[in-house]
């Protein structure tokens, strides 16, 4: 992917860079460490890419680091135009599936060609979530939260009035992608509900 290197591309990718900076201001349910104040959107994307480096040695084999990277700092660009959902939020998080597939198009829009045309199709590759590449970056978004909650006093749990049950069922995917992690995470899960930061 290479865009032609004209005074215009130079303008659209510019343009696309200043309303990227509105993910800064996207907050998130989630906590940091400290509980000083919610984590935004465009801390999350970080996060998660970095998350992605740091456990690619646990991956699937085959997986792309590469593309999951990529997939990670992109897949919430649409949080611009939609915001954040609660994960837990079934019935909004299906509500806005269509807003955010609008949001992707404006978005990636902003950019020249060839560019916009990969960063949509990596976005929807992420969204469907049925490539290899796609499951480790989605298990990672699912899990990174899990373990903010673990290291937090289960700050953003208690908030939002959280079961144990509905971290495992919404989570108990990522044991296909990261088996070793999520074994992890459900002991961890099963000490968090003792203490009381899950209902």
């Amino acid at each position: 992917m290479t865009a032609t290197a004209t005074p215009d591309a130079l303008h659209q990718v510019i343009a696309f860079l200043m309303e990227l900076d509105k993910l800064k201001q996207v907050e998130r349910r989630t906590r940091l460490i400290g509980n000083s104040r919610h984590e935004n959107s465009a801390e999350h994307s970080w996060h998660l890419a970095m998350g992605a480096l740091s456990l690619y040695p646990f991956a699937p084999q085959g997986v792309d680091i590469g593309r999951v990277v990529k997939m990670a700092l992109l897949h919430d660009i649409v949080e611009i135009d939609v915001g954040d959902v609660l994960v837990y939020d079934l019935a909004g998080r299906e509500a806005v599936e269509e807003q955010e597939a609008r949001a992707a198009e404006r978005l990636f829009g902003l950019l020249p060609q060839p560019m916009a045309g990969e960063f949509l199709l990596l976005w929807q590759e992420y969204e469907a979530g049925e490539s290899l590449d796609a499951r480790f970056a989605g298990a990672l978004d699912r899990v990174l939260p899990v373990l903010q909650n673990l290291h937090n006093e289960g700050r953003s749990w208690l908030e939002n009035n959280i079961a144990l049950e509905q971290v495992i069922q919404r989570n108990a995917h990522v044991a296909d992608t990261l088996p070793e992690l999520w074994h992890y995470v459900e002991g961890q899960l099963q000490i968090a509900q003792q203490k009381g930061w899950l209902r």
